[in-house]
């Protein structure tokens, strides 16, 4: 699994080269917000329809009566019935057509003579169906076919009788329209599609329909209506005073005795005082995509509206049973010994044979089992019309058979759905779904299939996730109760009740079950038996699953209905014998074969086995899936070699079914020597388009489809636009086939609002006025009607992608990548096509099996070859095309891919491909243009500018220090080791340091006077070991500790220059002791003290590998100090000498050493004493590293000062104790406390399950004052609110925790202190910070981020924001460099050669223009900005917040933004769980993401789509490079930072050692 794909990435990259379309962006005009003004109050006489309420005007009414009578109407205002009664045009309507009054609704004849139906109108007064609800009209006109059917049929028994005394006559009428009819026929598509355009006529005004601008402009309401006061009030007579009367706030009058109490209450309800906030975000897409204009050559629909094409008449047959039941009952007591349905076993022999007597038997016993035998007689555990799940294997058809039909009998309703292997089924939780909104708590089982059934420990079946809880009833044979000989089922003609339930999967993966009600059954056998020509005892030999579609309606349903004998071959049969299928139609000399292609493709491949079989008897073979693109080549292959066994051409009948409209056409059986039908040679461009264009010129890029028939007895088709209304198409426009018959689905059960946008569509004409009254049911397949009125299908609506505009079918593209040599790549076809909406468009993802025997050599070549192949048949991009191991893919019950359960694996990263290809640069085409530098602005102009639109310049400052009032005696002292030595004279035995080990006890500590004398002694070892003189630089090398803290004291008391440096680690010294080195050569240390174990270990053989151990300086370890003093204790001459130097790498890798002088010490210790009012009194404990910035202030300077005691914590104690830091806090009661960020991390991920625990140790955090984070970098939200969070429940308080800013010119800017408001957080819009603008706005916002203010500004400290580039300073609204004065602002930078330049420009720069533009700065080199806040500071005034973005050096210049690395890495962070640390950072231009991976390494290629979709989605980038490592690579220094430009070098270099790298195409 470990490897990288640089080289063939790049060799594809290469060979793709000249394939890359390259697309021109057009230039995109900013629309710019406006605010929405509030619209004038109505008139007297109108009122606004976004208003009112509907609910007293009958619409219908209205809307013809305006487009009628008064098309001038404008702005969709409604006038009140009431204020038409003296309108004098309301008499005009008494002269109105019929066909326009209320009364009369319209009632279509269709003249069958004509190809295209005639249309005619006939008023009917006896129905009022346009005034009431759709719903309504929908179940009248279901009762009306009931209540027809009834009157025209007899009841069962008199059937029954009937059909035994007379004749058993063929039970189907011969089929009108066959293959012999469209023998004339030879008009091709170019004529009949040829362009004959209708003259435009001006419509009537439509005062109904609301557009899509219309609607988002008036979504927008006023809070409140107020009526005017002159007009009539909704329900008041035309005499009845006002003052009557009074409003409520939605209009509504209300008697004038409600108390005022009450009026009072509504008048407030009715005014709010505020105005209400938007409910939801809108995300401005059209400022951010580059929108591609339409292609002016593109082929435009030119045909005139189609007309609604109408099947054959369904045949009136004599002799037709009232119900399926009755079929059944006929044949079972009449021809009880003929057979029904034969089971074939593993081998594919048949097992057993069920007869029509056997069926009708068990089933009427499973009935009265269900009825009667189940619950008491009182409490029956089933009544008629519940629903009921049938859970039987594909290969036990005969138990299946023997529900179904008991469930009809016993008149409760069947849902059959697959058998649930394990808990994990592909959709299996959406079939729970499916069976609680049902109500089904009874399923029906074989006793194999419930030993098979996964069980718990106790032997009970398992739940199944998100299952309702299911009571299971064995319906085999010995189980069931043999019913009275006086009990008969109850057998009603066929209405529109419910007879069952089939299941369907939609495109998003939810499972909805399509309601068929009995009337529809039956007139589907019907219309099938008229259509395929059925007679009594043919055989059928049945490929498909019995439970659904073709295999129910053919194998179950119309067999029984014209006693036919079925021949069922389940699909485990299948798999081991291809053959089997032919076999079964050789040996039985079946009329009747059901196949899907895929058996044509496999009996074709193993053909080879048998050769003497004949397929002569055959008269139809019906390819159910005739609609897909390969079946014309499946067809046309399996005829070639079986013409040769007696296989007839005209045989073979494709068709088109859908769960909805179940068989939308069918192929009827031709007549021997009639020349077959035509092929549709379509453009796919012009498919693409939704557009009919015939391709004569480019074969490749050309869709052979051919008919599937015509459409069914007794039905009618039309064709709507596939989104939007169902507009009539053009006849040379691709549109969604809608069918209008009684054999279609009813509803979606449970779903109203689905249902009627399927069931109940009624399509309209170009004028959008309803071409009839007769509800047509959307099919879900894409086609049109062709020459002959011959149904072509050229995809589903669940296929479709909507990539730019264009419509692709997601099997035309399947079809392309196995044309494209899949065999040696490709496992068994199988390859997957979804799209996956990413960035404001669909992409579209091709997902195959990869051969386990293909090299991957193989599996790169087919896969650069797909994405050429595709793109130049199908001019679309492919954005990601990944290969997965054989047999992982999620499979539906018959073996093929699920794709919805597929595309959530990829979107959920659990698909693990083996191979992967992202393109996301050839066709994400709708990126933004890329930012414009804009020519630099004087910064006068910005000033003007700012003070115009009135902003202030951005700036703020802490306490002013003249003005604080002090009486501490440590202010008369200028040095730091003079207030040491004055303590240790004062408060001798005051202790000011703890130090703890990783048990929590105390190991060492440290009062006033011990410190003292151990420094002296350090001093002392200095002068006369080291014989070093005053101002001579001086490592300490020492582990956290109170020994770091003396020999800092002890250089001080002998004049020499400390510098601590962190030492080496033992386990990785090839790593960490050349930075040490590095410091000693950059300091020019003249001298290390340490103890004697690093000292060893410094002068070691395994350091001697890493840096030359024989040019250190003079080594002195200090841990046996002689008792000797230095006579006289050092003085610096002046406070600005230099007391220390600080040295630090910074995020960027570069390694900078600071120089603080004595005054700067002093004015730094002072000013964290006064913000966090630290006395003699106070403890505070640190879990920080000593070595630099404010972490070495607080450990070792601010106790001495202050005279508070510190209790010293070293980080690394924290890894063999997590409770250790929180312990401590909570056993020395400590009020303010300072950590890291990787501190709180390491607590919150380690003590996350465990609080518990720390509960029952006694651990409460309620003392906890402050919790300070010491961070050089933007405050990371998101950790200190989960750290509160997880610890908020033993006592720490949300307001505890805060954070700190310094940078390298000046350790400590802001520090959340003991006074003050607490911490303030804004949302800030991401977009706009790209652009260096600051814009707040709602939580919730899209692209919104979360910051934090960095704590208060301290006391003498003032901050300016600033323009880098201008060195002006800029407005609030700006985000700019934060620039710092202060007293304790860094002298310079301690370089070997002292580069004045550099020191000049951070240290001590000037502003370009401005008030202070005199004062000396220093540049923090941080990202920031300055808002003034609500809250009041100590000073009384409103308080300034600074909040800090991030590093200036840090930042990615991309695509002419600006982009801080961890805004980048966050998102990335979050797409997956194994994804365990995030960084970025950019090489020549691209992009490059590192992701440690802490999961399995086949999780690796997973991430390298969701981090493409991430970045594209919420920062409008393409990633270059993905390199998934291991955890641990990505170096991160002592505060938890990560070090960037290291792992850049790294990665440069091949250090990385990566487990994939993904180069983007």
């Amino acid at each position: 699994m470990r490897r990288k794909g640089q080289n063939f990435c790049l060799l594809t990259s290469h060979r793709y080269k000249g394939l890359i379309p390259q697309f021109k962006r057009n230039t995109k005009t900013r629309q710019l917000h406006q605010q929405h003004q509030p619209q004038p109050l109505p008139s007297t006489t109108e009122v606004d329809l976004g208003e009112l309420e509907m609910r007293d005007i009958d619409q219908i009414f209205i809307q013809k009566l305006c487009k009628q009578h008064w098309p001038s109407i404008k702005n969709r205002k409604w006038l009140y019935p009431c204020q038409l009664k003296d309108d004098p045009r309301l008499s005009s309507l008494l002269r109105m057509p019929a066909h326009l009054q209320r009364e009369d609704s319209q009632t279509f004849i269709y003249n069958s003579k004509s190809r295209y139906a005639d249309i005619k109108e006939i008023p009917r007064t006896n129905s009022d169906t346009s005034s009431a609800s759709e719903d309504e009209g929908s179940l009248r006109r279901q009762a009306a076919l009931s209540a027809a059917l009834q009157q025209s049929l007899q009841n069962a028994e008199s059937w029954i009788n009937r059909s035994i005394q007379g004749s058993s006559t063929s039970s189907s009428a011969s089929s009108t329209l066959s293959h012999g009819e469209v023998k004339g026929t030879t008009v091709s598509l170019a004529d009949v599609f040829a362009s004959t355009r209708i003259e435009n006529f001006s419509a009537p005004p439509d005062v109904t329909a609301t557009t899509s601008s219309s609607s988002s402009s008036s979504s927008i309401r006023p809070a409140n209506i107020d009526l005017p006061p002159s007009g009539i009030v909704k329900g008041m007579h035309k005499g009845s005073n006002r003052s009557s009367l009074m409003d409520t706030a939605d209009g509504v009058p209300v008697n004038s005795r409600v108390s005022t109490k009450i009026q009072q209450l509504l008048n407030t309800l009715k005014r709010p005082k505020r105005p209400p906030l938007k409910e939801y975000f809108v995300d401005d897409s059209e400022e951010i995509v580059e929108v591609p204009q339409p292609d002016p050559n593109q082929p435009k629909p030119e045909g005139r509206q189609m007309t609604p094409v109408k099947g054959e008449p369904l045949g009136v047959i004599c002799n037709w049973p009232p119900a399926l039941e009755s079929a059944l009952q006929r044949w079972g007591t009449t021809q009880a010994k003929c057979p029904c349905l034969t089971a074939l076993d593993v081998t594919g022999k048949p097992v057993y044979t069920l007869t029509y007597g056997k069926l009708w038997s068990r089933s009427l016993k499973l009935a009265y089992t269900l009825l009667n035998k189940l619950g008491t007689k009182n409490e029956p555990v089933l009544k008629p019309g519940d629903r009921v799940a049938l859970v039987y294997p594909n290969n036990d058809p005969v138990m299946f058979m023997v529900a179904f039909y008991g469930c009809l009998l016993a008149e409760v309703i069947p849902v059959p759905i697959e058998v649930p292997l394990t808990r994990k089924d592909a959709g299996g939780q959406q079939i729970g779904f499916l069976l609680g909104s049902c109500g089904v708590t009874l399923a029906l089982t074989s006793e194999v299939c419930l030993k098979g059934l996964p069980k718990t420990q106790n032997g009970e079946i398992v739940q199944f996730k998100g299952w309702p809880r299911l009571k299971w009833v064995v319906t085999d044979s010995k189980y069931l109760s043999k019913s009275p000989k006086d009990w008969q089922p109850h057998i009603s003609p066929a209405g529109i009740e419910p007879a069952y339930i089939e299941y369907k999967t939609s495109k998003e993966g939810s499972v909805m079950g399509v309601t068929v009600s009995r009337l529809a059954m039956l007139s589907h056998c019907q219309a099938l038996s008229q259509a395929c020509n059925y007679s009594e005892g043919e055989t059928i030999v049945n490929v498909l699953d019995i439970k659904k579609d073709a295999g129910l309606w053919h194998g179950i349903f119309a067999n029984v209905m014209n006693k036919m004998h079925t021949v069922s071959v389940p699909y485990s049969v299948m798999k081991t014998c291809p053959l089997s299928w032919v076999q079964r139609v050789h040996t039985h000399k079946a009329k009747v074969a059901l196949v899907k292609c895929r058996d044509l493709h496999w009996a074709m491949m193993a053909h080879r086995d048998q050769r003497d079989v004949s397929l002569s008897s055959l008269r139809m073979l019906i390819v159910t899936d005739g609609a897909n693109p390969w079946s014309v080549s499946s067809c046309d292959a399996f005829l070639s070699l079986f013409q040769s066994h007696g296989l007839k051409p005209e045989a073979i009948c494709p068709c088109a079914t859908s769960p909805e409209a179940m068989t939308v056409a069918i192929r009827r059986p031709g007549v021997p020597g009639a020349p077959l039908p035509g092929r549709a040679i379509l453009s796919m461009n012009g498919l693409s388009y939704g557009v009919i264009r015939v391709n004569t010129e480019d074969k490749n890029s050309a869709l052979t489809v051919q008919d599937v028939g015509h459409v069914m007895p007794g039905g009618m088709m039309c064709i709507v636009k596939p989104d939007g209304p169902p507009h009539l198409c053009k006849t040379d426009e691709i549109g969604e086939i809608c069918v209008s018959s009684r054999t279609g689905g009813m509803m979606y059960f449970g779903l109203a609002g689905v249902t009627k946008n399927t069931f109940e569509v009624i399509p309209t004409n170009a004028a959008g006025s309803p071409i009839g009254e007769v509800p047509f049911v959307r099919s879900g397949l894409l086609g049109f009607v062709g020459p002959g009125s011959l149904v072509f299908v050229v995809g589903k609506m669940d296929g479709l992608q909507i990539v730019s505009g264009r419509r692709h079918n997601a099997d035309d593209i399947v079809a392309t990548g196995l044309a494209v040599e899949s065999i040696k790549t490709v496992y068994r076809g199988r390859i997957a096509v979804f799209s996956v909406s990413v960035f404001y468009d669909e992409r579209i993802v091709v997902v195959a099996e990869q051969r386990p025997d293909a090299s991957e050599e193989d599996s790169f070549q087919w896969m650069s070859r797909v994405l050429q192949a595709i793109d130049s048949i199908h001019q679309v991009g492919v954005y990601c095309l990944a290969l997965v191991p054989a047999n992982t893919l999620p499979k539906t019950p018959l073996g093929g891919i699920h794709i919805s359960q597929t595309k959530q694996h990829f979107l959920e990263g659990s698909l693990h491909p083996c191979n992967i290809l992202m393109c996301p640069h050839t066709c994400v085409t709708n990126l933004p243009k890329p930012r414009q530098k804009q020519p630099v602005v004087g910064p006068a102009s910005v000033m003007v500018g700012n003070l115009v639109a009135g902003k202030r310049i951005a700036q703020a400052a802490g306490r002013d220090l003249g003005q604080i009032e002090e009486n501490d005696l440590v202010r008369k002292h200028q040095f730091l080791a003079e207030v040491l030595q004055w303590r240790a004279q004062a408060t001798p035995d005051h202790v000011l340091f703890l130090l703890l080990n990783a048990k929590g006890t105390t190991v060492c500590t440290a009062s006033c006077l011990q410190l003292h004398k151990k420094a002296e002694r350090i001093a002392g070892i200095l002068y006369d070991k080291g014989h070093l003189n005053a101002g001579d630089n001086v490592v300490l090398l020492y582990p956290p500790g109170i020994e770091l803290i003396a020999a800092f004291y002890g250089c001080l008391y002998a004049g020499c220059i400390p510098v601590t440096v962190r030492p080496p680690h033992a386990q990785n010294l090839t790593a960490t002791l050349p930075t040490v080195r590095m410091i000693v050569d950059v300091s020019k240390a003249a001298c290390i003290l340490t103890t004697q174990t690093l000292m060893r270990l410094l002068k070691s053989r395994e350091a001697a590998a890493a840096v030359d151990v024989k040019t250190w300086p003079t080594i002195i370890d200090t841990d046996d100090l002689p008792r000797k003093r230095l006579p006289q204790l050092y003085k610096p001459p002046t406070p600005e000498m230099l007391a220390y130097l600080d040295f630090s790498v910074s995020t960027t890798g570069m390694l900078t050493g600071v120089k603080m002088s004595h005054s700067a010490v002093n004015a730094l210790c002072r000013a964290i004493k006064l913000q966090c009012e630290l006395y003699s009194s106070r403890q505070i404990a640190i879990c920080l590293d000593p070595y630099c910035g404010l972490g070495f202030a607080l450990w070792c300077l601010c106790s001495v000062y202050s005279g508070h005691q510190s209790v010293l914590i070293p980080p690394m104690e924290l890894e063999n104790n997590l409770f250790l830091w929180l312990s401590t806090v909570n056993q020395y009661k400590i009020r303010d406390t300072f950590c890291s960020y990787s501190v709180m991390e390491l607590c919150t991920k380690g003590l996350g399950n465990q609080v518990e625990v720390l509960k029952a140790r006694g651990i409460n955090l309620s003392c906890v004052r402050t919790c300070v984070v010491v961070a050089e970098e933007r405050p990371r939200v998101s950790l200190q609110h989960s750290f509160s969070k997880l610890f908020k429940d033993i006592g720490l308080s949300p307001r505890a925790v805060s954070t700190t800013f310094g940078s390298r010119v000046n350790v400590a800017i802001c520090l959340q202190g003991t006074s003050g408001p607490d911490p303030t957080t804004v949302y800030v819009d991401l977009k706009s910070l790209r652009h260096d603008r600051v814009r707040l706005v709602e939580r919730g916002a899209p692209q919104s981020l979360l910051l934090s203010e960095s704590g208060k500004i301290l006391p003498g400290v003032k901050v300016v924001i600033v323009n880098p580039e201008t060195k002006g300073p800029v407005g609030d609204s700006h985000l700019g460099e934060v620039w710092v004065n202060s007293p304790h602002t860094a002298s310079g930078y301690y370089t070997i050669y002292d580069n004045e330049t550099l020191q000049a420009d951070h240290f001590n720069t000037r502003l370009s223009f401005g008030d202070a533009a005199q004062t000396l700065w220093a540049r923090t080199g941080y990202l920031g900005f300055v808002r003034r806040t609500e809250l009041t500071a100590a000073t009384g005034e409103r308080h300034d917040a600074l909040y800090v973005v991030g590093a200036l050096d840090e930042t990615l210049e991309l695509r002419g933004l600006r982009y801080h690395p961890t805004d980048i890495e966050t998102s990335v962070s979050r797409t997956h769980r194994s994804i365990a640390e995030c960084a970025v950072f950019t090489w020549t231009n691209l992009l490059v993401v590192v992701v440690e991976l802490c999961g399995c390494e086949q999780e690796a290629l997973d991430l390298v789509p969701l981090v493409t979709n991430v970045v594209l989605e919420e920062h409008y980038l393409i990633v270059g490079v993905v390199v998934v490592v291991d955890p641990g690579v990505i170096p991160i220094n002592s505060r938890g930072e990560k070090q960037r430009m290291h792992l850049r070098d790294s990665f440069l270099a091949d250090q990385l050692d990566p487990i994939y790298v993904a180069y983007n195409m």
